[in-house]
């Protein structure tokens, strides 16, 4: 037990010894710190906040104005609606038709188009021949019958 007694002593002894050389250590950087010139530091990340600021700020416009002609687009789709609603709503009003005039008899004209000219009809298929189309109508017309 007497052993770490005689080591707690001598740290003591050598402690003030260690204090006083730490102080003249500090004395002499403090005076080198004082002769140099403070340099500012501009941070990267000051510009990027200002840079992210202003791209947000103009994200935030252009979306408010996107909405703002969404809005009035379905606006102006709604009022084109409910004008054509109230059109077809006058329309299906049924209404009395005027009465003919009987002042004047009615005399049909006659049409200046030319007259048609009759043809005969042509019933021929091109796939087969006359004849053999001509035994097979024949053919089926006595089963029917």
């Amino acid at each position: 037990m007497e052993k770490p007694n005689i080591k707690s002593s001598q740290k003591l002894r050598d402690e003030p010894k260690e204090r006083a050389v730490d102080k003249n250590k500090a004395q002499q950087k403090s005076l080198a710190k004082d002769n140099a010139k403070q340099v500012e530091i501009k941070l990267h990340t000051q510009q990027r906040a200002r840079s992210r600021a202003l791209f947000n700020y103009s994200m935030a416009t252009k979306f408010y104005f996107i909405q703002q002609q969404k809005k009035t687009v379905e606006k102006v789709q709604k009022m084109i609606e409910e004008e054509e609603v109230r059109m077809l709503r006058k329309e299906m009003i049924p209404r009395a038709q005027l009465m003919p005039i009987f002042d004047k008899p009615f005399l049909p004209q006659r049409s200046t188009r030319p007259l048609t000219i009759p043809r005969e009809p042509s019933f021929m298929l091109k796939d087969k021949c006359s004849s053999c189309m001509d035994f097979s109508i024949f053919s089926t017309m006595k089963q029917v019958k």
